[in-house]
């Protein structure tokens, strides 16, 4: 079964970008090695603070999209609410 996640990351200065992938290893591999040109290579985007994961892509294409559309302070709220310290959750890996 395919899961696929939903995950914030962000910089030293707290810019956010939220993605989704159906492989967040190597997702967030290409995001720190700025392998894809773009906003998260622009911004220099490689911390990764949030996840969220399902087995159900149209979830996570929805959960992306309703997550995008909040305002700064309930994307911080919700990255709070799991990771208070800010913490590179790809430091485990």
């Amino acid at each position: 079964m395919t899961e696929y996640y939903v995950y914030i990351m962000t910089n030293g200065k707290r810019t956010l970008y939220t993605g989704v992938t159906n492989n967040l290893y190597r997702r967030v591999y290409e995001h720190k090695e700025k392998l894809v040109p773009g906003f998260t290579k622009r911004y220099n985007i490689d911390y990764l603070v949030y996840i969220e994961c399902t087995s159900d892509v149209v979830a996570a294409i929805t959960r992306e999209k309703q997550i995008k559309g909040w305002t700064r302070a309930k994307k911080i709220s919700l990255i709070e609410s799991s990771n208070p310290e800010w913490r590179d959750l790809s430091l485990d890996w």
